[in-house]
């Protein structure tokens, strides 16, 4: 059976040290018959000095190489970057923050050569106790983690994400991340919307990495609103693939964005204290959301 034979693996990071990823993904590839690869990391201007100086580290790795850039240029340029900078045709993008939690992980990619985009989902483990007063820990696992291989491949653009996907390389520089989207989220979203509209196919496959790392309350609630400032930002470019945007455009048209909003005002203060306690819940969460996206329209 036809494989994979060269791969570039592309870890774009912030402030997330992620020297046991590129170990684990290391040990993987080294294991995989006549594949050559590399494993390249791009630091967009992270802020901590010991992150820093541990990603410097895997330069000595064979087969990989630490790019640093000083000033932070946003999670799509960083991607593109990498796309550019890697020297073979199948590029494997994974978040820093994510862990490899099979040992078939990197060959079950490979055997995929002709699919232009693959993707292999993520997972959050239940039952995790030190994520228990973790917001975006149980954000995720309400979100994602019951999602199977059959219902994302029965809407492939719209259950697509960054986190874990092998691409072609010709097929990435045809088609880079919009670097419209510098702030945090989205940029996915509309991805999978070019994708789709250039009649690129998704194919999805059950090869999950771990979702085990999860900012704090506050930062969550912080990356949440730049989240729903880019929604509101780039509302044309969204339509049709964002559910809380249409919902929000429903409720607008029912004369309800007033009563939400003079909630939002008047009780947002409760919200974020549930929220950022240690038993937050996830129907205040998607209330405080729903307020704040009104807000931002205005």
């Amino acid at each position: 059976m036809e494989t994979v034979s060269e791969l570039s693996i592309l870890i774009p990071t912030y402030n997330h040290d992620c020297v046991k990823l590129v170990h684990d993904l290391h040990q993987q590839a080294s294991r995989c018959d006549g594949l050559r690869y590399e494993i390249l990391v791009s630091d967009d201007g992270s802020t901590d000095r010991s992150v820093v100086s541990s990603l410097h580290g895997l330069n000595a790795l064979p087969h990989c190489r630490y790019l640093r850039r000083d000033i932070n240029a946003g999670r799509s340029a960083t991607r593109n970057l990498l796309a550019r900078t890697a020297q073979y045709d199948h590029l494997l993008f994974i978040d820093s923050h994510m862990s490899v939690i099979s040992d078939d992980y990197l060959s079950r990619y490979l055997s995929h050569p002709d699919v232009p985009v693959v993707y292999g989902g993520y997972h959050v483990r239940e039952g995790m106790r030190e994520w228990r007063s973790n917001l975006r820990y149980h954000y995720e696992v309400a979100r994602h983690h019951v999602i199977s291989v059959e219902e994302r491949q029965s809407h492939p653009y719209h259950d697509f994400h960054t986190s874990n996907f092998m691409i072609r390389r010709d097929v990435m520089l045809r088609h880079p991340f919009d670097k419209r989207f510098r702030r945090y989220g989205y940029e996915d979203v509309f991805f999978g919307r070019q994708l789709e509209e250039s009649g690129i196919q998704i194919l999805h496959i059950d090869n999950a990495v771990g979702f085990e790392v999860f900012e704090h309350n506050e930062l969550f609630l912080q990356k949440t609103h730049e989240g729903l400032q880019t929604l509101w930002e780039m509302r044309g470019e969204l339509s049709g693939y964002s559910r809380l945007l249409a919902k929000s455009e429903t409720l607008e048209r029912k004369h309800l964005g007033g009563c939400i909003r003079l909630w939002h005002r008047l009780f947002e203060g409760i919200e974020r204290r549930n929220l950022l306690s240690g038993h937050p819940q996830l129907w205040v969460f998607n209330l405080w959301r729903m307020g704040a996206f009104f807000r931002i329209m205005g």
